[in-house]
């Protein structure tokens, strides 16, 4: 499966993430992405909530890579540059906050768990007239709303990333190549680094050895799988590991949960 956003088609971004008007305090938007799409880099001064009530979505920037599925959502301050990919075919539905009434104090992105609340929220709001001036009782909803999205709970489904361009450019490299098979000294030549200070790197910038790092990010594309319905033993075998008992270990050392009750827990009905 491709997973290039660069040569995948982009999309512009949603002009309600620019639209600064206090009197409106959440504008509510969707969009459904083919698979393969994304959207191009961009920021807004509007802070984000963005959720695909189904497929996967994968969000890049510098800093680091977050992997959403329709249980999550991801939360983007204001004016924080990001993209969007999703491999696969996702119906997206997006918050967008408005700077004058922030609910969450994040400098950086964030997958949330989403409540049977909130979801109920989002999609009671992608039906409402936000084109003007809120009535009271439009104003009352977005209240709960802003509450609800301060109380989500984080969780770890994300890759941290750096400041130092090499590793910078290796990070955006593997977080749109999540299956590169290449050796540390092949991707070394991409960073313009050699393997010794790419090994330096990721250990002071991202408190992660490169093979933790990369073990991570193996884990996270077994969740992106996990979710289209395969199995632990199709999922260990397409992304290298011995055994599916050995994907199990790592997928529960990492996530608390054997992979196929994570994929229970996440599943939205």
């Amino acid at each position: 499966m491709p997973n290039d956003i660069a040569n995948a088609p982009m999309r512009a971004p949603t002009p309600a993430g620019f639209l600064q008007d206090p009197a409106r305090p959440i504008l509510c938007t969707g969009r459904d992405l083919p698979p393969q799409h994304g959207v191009v880099p961009h920021q807004h001064p509007r802070s984000q909530l963005l959720w695909a009530t189904q497929g996967v979505l994968r969000i890049t920037s510098d800093q680091a890579i977050w992997v959403v599925p329709p249980s999550h959502a991801v939360w983007i301050p204001g004016n924080v540059q990001h993209a969007l990919q999703s491999d696969t075919a996702a119906v997206v539905r997006n918050l967008y906050i408005d700077a004058s009434c922030p609910p969450r104090r994040d400098t950086a992105c964030a997958v949330l768990t989403l409540t049977p609340l909130m979801r109920a929220l989002i999609l009671r709001l992608y039906t409402e007239d936000t084109t003007a001036a809120f009535p009271a009782r439009l104003l009352r909803l977005c209240a709960v709303t802003l509450d609800e999205i301060a109380n989500l709970p984080q969780a770890p489904l994300h890759l941290p990333g750096g400041q130092d361009p090499r590793l910078v450019r290796l990070i955006r490299h593997l977080g749109h190549h999540p299956d590169d098979p290449s050796a540390l000294p092949e991707l070394a030549r991409i960073a313009a680094a050699s393997p010794r200070t790419l090994e330096r790197l990721f250990r002071q910038e991202t408190g992660l050895t490169y093979r933790q790092w990369r073990s991570r990010q193996r884990l996270l594309l077994a969740i992106e799988r996990l979710t289209l319905g395969q199995s632990s033993a199709t999922i260990a075998y397409a992304l290298g590991y011995r055994s599916p008992s050995a994907f199990t270990a790592a997928f529960h050392a990492e996530f608390g949960t054997p992979p196929q009750s994570f994929r229970k827990q996440t599943a939205v009905t």
